[in-house]
């Protein structure tokens, strides 16, 4: 199945770079998203990115709790990703046995895409047994 969902950035509280040199920064971030669409909800990330004139690379868990297509649980996703310009590469599978309620047997994958005008899309291709 795939669910679709716009979602809106509510905050994205960084910390202070924990590491800095040449050019190169090591930070951590909370961000809180709201879902509205197929999945319909709150998202919390907890975010680690190191990032140069370059590129940046992250990894972070993000824990959703909502509605998905009319199902009521939560579930976490693993981010991990690269951007180097117009490159980038990214992957968030769900976290295996994370599903909780009606979502309890969730597995899958999810991505997101950002238009020019800077709004943020989900796209969520999972399975229920």
């Amino acid at each position: 199945m795939r669910a679709v969902a716009r979602f809106d950035l509510d905050s994205f509280d960084e910390d202070p770079p924990h590491r800095e040199e040449d050019g190169l920064r090591h930070t951590r971030a909370r961000i809180e998203k709201t879902f509205r669409g197929d999945i319909e909800g709150h998202g919390g990330v907890e975010m680690l990115a190191a990032r140069s004139a370059e590129g940046a690379g992250y990894v972070a868990l993000e824990h959703i709790t909502g509605t998905v297509h009319g199902r009521a649980g939560g579930f976490s996703l693993l981010h991990i990703g690269t951007m180097a310009g117009a490159d980038t590469w990214a992957r968030w599978p769900v976290v295996p046995g994370s599903g909780t309620g009606a979502l309890r047997t969730i597995r899958g994958d999810g991505r997101i895409d950002i238009d020019a005008a800077g709004h943020h899309t989900f796209t969520l291709d999972y399975e229920l047994d």
